[in-house]
């Protein structure tokens, strides 16, 4: 299993943000852990895409992108997302088989 998710807000979320020093003040942004590392904004996402492998890994190319620059750019994309992507009027629920990957 490669990704693991946590709510920020669970018991869980929490005692793992501590783990790394955060606290959870308002977070609103992607919170990426690997090995003890702590990835956020634009540096969570493509530390994702380059962990998911093939042709993503190619995103890795922007980490050359100055990071108060690929911030600016994902909270800008972030604070239009519905905008751009749509809003469901319902919340996700995992089937079975993705519920494995949701840390209680």
């Amino acid at each position: 299993m490669k990704f693991r998710f946590a709510p920020i807000q669970s018991e869980t979320g929490q005692r793992l943000l501590h783990t790394v020093g955060l606290e959870n003040s308002n977070i609103e942004t992607v919170i990426y852990l690997k090995e003890n590392e702590c990835f956020r904004e634009s540096s969570a996402v493509l530390e994702i895409l380059k962990d998911l492998g093939g042709l993503w890994t190619f995103a890795s190319v922007l980490k050359l992108i100055p990071g108060t620059l690929r911030d600016g750019f994902y909270r800008f994309i972030a604070k239009k997302r519905y905008r751009f992507f749509g809003k469901r009027t319902t919340c996700f629920i995992p089937t079975p088989e993705n519920q494995k990957r949701f840390l209680t």
